[in-house]
């Protein structure tokens, strides 16, 4: 592993752990030429994903890029930072052990909007807003009567 102060390829691991539900193990790294610190994770990858988007452009799927969103939708939200963590490992597994290696951006986004409506409604309002292009008040009053029409029905279901 490179060192990310002085770029030496020559670290050492002080301390490994398992980080994350289990799902990824935390190093604790130090480079011997310059005394830096610093932390990796590793986690299993199943395969390589690449994500084809809207315009038919594909990109390497990139997890930090799916926390973002969750981040972003849930910022200053009362969630807990591990159950996003498990929401993003659950949607990487399942798209990982779906046995394609291309997949869409539209079910990502669609596996993101299910797991937001579980963690927080503003969270998935915020998500959708963006998600779904809304334009106009009218988008947003649509979903939030499907979100009421739904707790109605179901106020367990949530």
């Amino acid at each position: 592993m490179r060192c990310p102060y002085c770029g030496s390829e020559d670290t050492q691991v002080k301390d490994s752990r398992p980080a994350e539900d289990n799902t990824s193990i935390r190093r604790r790294r130090i480079c011997p030429d310059c005394g830096g610190r610093f932390t990796t994770f590793e986690r299993v990858q199943l395969r390589e994903l690449m994500v084809t988007k809207k315009t038919g452009r594909k990109v390497p799927f990139d997890r930090d890029k799916l926390v973002r969103s969750f981040d972003v939708a849930l910022r200053k939200r009362p969630v807990d930072r591990d159950r996003i963590e498990r929401a993003v490992s659950g949607i990487v597994r399942r798209l990982e052990s779906s046995g394609e290696t291309e997949i869409s951006s539209e079910q990502i986004g669609l596996q993101v909007l299910e797991a937001l409506k579980s963690l927080d409604d503003v969270g998935f309002v915020r998500y959708a807003s963006v998600y779904r292009d809304f334009s106009h008040a009218e988008d947003f009053e649509k979903l939030i009567a499907e979100l009421n029409a739904k707790i109605a029905r179901d106020p367990l279901d949530v």
